[in-house]
């Protein structure tokens, strides 16, 4: 689980093909004592496995699937990324909850200049447009940031200066492609009130779980 708050911009070093997966190669200036293999990292967003650290340089292997579901296909030498270790429990929740699941790949339509802010307005896949919500919360790339203006399956973010300076969102522009996360909490609220095929939530409900 992770809070969408970006804590190192790391760059690719190689992508290197294996049999069964690929082996993502990453430079980090995350502290290296503070990572141990196993660990889950999100990477642009997606949640991945350390699977090998040698100083500063950390790989990971990463699926034939979530290669092709996420914008990692599209990394190679010397690109940025967006890490962030695994939340620590008992820490401050700067963002919101993030799995590293994502649901689908967005596209960047438009980029405007807000005052010192930029605003980006991204088409989102079917899965994570309906959970889209006015004021709700979308990782994007891993960046934890609020939803403005939801329209069918496009919505706007809009990025302050400290996500420009301290993430790479502000280099995006029209026609990139973004990794999407919807909010898991909107996904069980939806689930539990019946929009995609679960339980109706009723009089009955609340009060056989304790809320009336």
């Amino acid at each position: 689980m992770f809070t969408g708050i970006v804590e190192d911009l790391g760059t690719i070093v190689s992508i290197e093909r294996e049999a069964q997966a690929l082996a993502l190669i990453v430079r980090t200036g995350l502290d290296s004592q503070s990572i141990r293999l196993g660990d889950s990292i999100a990477v642009n967003g997606v949640c991945l496995t350390v699977a090998g650290q040698k100083g500063d340089v950390l790989s990971f292997d990463v699926s034939h699937e979530t290669h092709s579901a996420t914008t990692l296909s599209r990394l190679g030498p010397g690109d940025g990324a967006h890490l962030e270790r695994a939340l620590s429990f008992g820490g401050r929740l700067g963002g919101h909850l993030v799995t590293g699941h994502v649901d689908g790949v967005g596209e960047v339509t438009r980029r405007s200049q807000s005052g010192p802010n930029v605003d980006l307005e991204i088409l989102a896949p079917s899965l994570a447009a309906a959970y889209l919500v006015s004021k709700g919360s979308v990782a994007i790339d891993g960046v934890s940031l609020t939803v403005n203006q939801p329209r069918g399956k496009r919505f706007q973010v809009t990025l302050v200066p400290h996500t420009l300076e301290k993430t790479l969102l502000g280099a995006r522009r029209a026609g990139d492609r973004v990794n999407i996360e919807a909010d898991i909490l909107g996904k069980y609220v939806r689930h539990f009130s019946g929009a995609s095929g679960g339980a109706s939530i009723d009089e009955d409900f609340l009060k056989r779980h304790g809320f009336l």
